[in-house]
């Protein structure tokens, strides 16, 4: 008995009918990231695995796949220490990594504050489950070489621009920023060296809730202290007891330096709450997208500096996307920093709310030709019509008409003509009859 035949776990095969509506969705993500001034840019999907697995990926680089190096001997396997001794490339595991590689090498050729679009798959050692697989697309928008804070609103108001023309109805983009976190930590107590510890709790808070992050912080034993100064904090409070939803409640009012300091400890960094404020002020005078400021909004990414954000929706669990400023990451390949920030569409998420019209495809036409037609005549045939803008399917009448029938309306077809032995080479003279989708 021959065995089942299945991609690797956590891929997918996609069929003409579903490549075809994902087509639609890239081209409408595309034409909206265009039409707000950025480039598309390609780069290669395996980087050096020392640029992979520099510790600027967080957890990521855990789930990174690696690619051993050629030619290894027996030798080479007993002296290696690490798999990575044994790898010398990697797939990438997020757009962001290669960008920063890509504008390194690049920079001479691109303007002083470059646009970027990049919309690529991408690999991830995960464990699969509804939303999450090991192979997926990211639709990425960047700017570098910016340093103000128009870089994130001209990203913020650009995707939602884009969830706009996909009919993505309900979203809202929380932000916080990195510095508030940091400076929010020292306020409380919390040593610095424990920090990378204490935002992966925090992290956890819309899972777990409040309860359950004070008592996992307490197992990894910080100062009760900073756990009791910690829940005295509004916005922590406010949170509940119980997992939250995506949306935090924390501050859904205007968001102004002082609407978001009043959820906060003293001493949070004031310029960070001040951009934060600008940003706010000026997505609302030009887009309808609501912001959610959440102090408690981390990013396990360990190459944030600044303002970070998500994009949340009230019927999903989890987030369509997100991103935030990155000024270090540059800098680890040309020596200098250069500023950054990204907002990244997660489109395994997206595709599954977004229901386009079929564009072109209300055109497409298909061809039932005998046996017995001449083959000149039926390519002739072929040729006008795709030269009129249609798109054609030559299919040999079958004997069963309507499984033919219901396969090409099932494939996006809207309409058929036979064609038979005395067919004139003349698309005119074609007798079409519509193609019915089904109710």
């Amino acid at each position: 008995m021959a065995s089942a035949v299945t991609p690797p776990r956590g891929m997918r095969d996609i069929l003409p009918t579903e490549k075809a509506r994902r087509e639609r969705v890239l081209a409408t993500v595309r034409s909206v990231y265009r039409a707000h001034g950025f480039d598309e840019i390609e780069t290669p999907v395996v980087e050096d695995s020392a640029r992979l697995f520099s510790g600027l990926g967080g957890d990521n680089e855990k789930l990174a796949y690696a690619v051993m190096k050629r030619g290894l001997t027996v030798d080479d396997l007993a002296a290696a220490t690490s798999p990575l001794d044994l790898a010398d490339l990697g797939l990438r595991f997020d757009l962001t990594v290669p960008l920063a590689r890509f504008y390194a090498s690049n920079r001479g050729q691109l303007p002083s504050v470059f646009r970027a679009i990049q919309i690529a798959p991408v690999w991830r050692a995960e464990r699969p489950q509804k939303g999450r697989y090991r192979q997926f697309v990211q639709c990425d928008i960047d700017i570098i070489g910016e340093p103000g804070i128009v870089a994130e609103v001209e990203l913020i108001t650009a995707t939602a621009a884009a969830l706009d023309a996909l009919g993505v109805p309900g979203c809202s983009i929380r932000i916080n920023d990195r510095r508030i976190l940091t400076s929010m930590l020292i306020a409380l107590g919390f040593a610095a060296e424990s920090h990378p510890a204490v935002l992966i709790s925090l992290d956890k808070l819309d899972k777990i809730g409040t309860t359950g992050v004070v008592a996992e912080l307490a197992e990894r034993g910080m100062p009760a202290a900073a756990l009791t100064a910690l829940q005295a904090v509004p916005a922590f409070a406010a949170f509940g007891a119980e997992a939250a939803t995506h949306a935090a409640p924390a501050a859904a009012q205007a968001l102004t330096a002082e609407s978001i300091a009043a959820v906060l400890p003293a001493g949070v960094d004031e310029q960070a709450l001040a951009d934060l404020a600008g940003i706010a002020a000026a997505v609302a005078a030009s887009s309808a997208v609501p912001l959610v400021f959440d102090p408690f909004l981390v990013r396990g990414m360990g190459y944030y500096t600044g303002p970070i954000f998500e994009v949340a929706h009230p019927e999903l669990g989890y987030s369509l996307g997100g991103g935030g400023r990155y000024d270090g990451m540059i800098g680890r390949f040309l020596g200098a920093d250069v500023p950054a920030t990204g907002f990244s569409l997660g489109f395994e998420r997206l595709i599954d709310l977004v229901d386009l019209d079929e564009g072109d495809d209300a055109a497409a036409s298909a061809l039932l030709y005998d046996a017995d037609v001449e083959l000149g005549v039926l390519m002739t045939l072929k040729a006008q019509l795709v030269a009129g803008g249609v798109r054609v399917r030559l299919l040999k009448r079958p004997k069963n008409m309507k499984a033919a029938l219901d396969q090409l309306t099932a494939e996006g077809f809207a309409r058929f003509a036979v064609v038979g032995a005395d067919s004139a080479a003349d698309a005119a003279t074609l007798d079409w009859r519509r193609l019915e989708p089904a109710s």
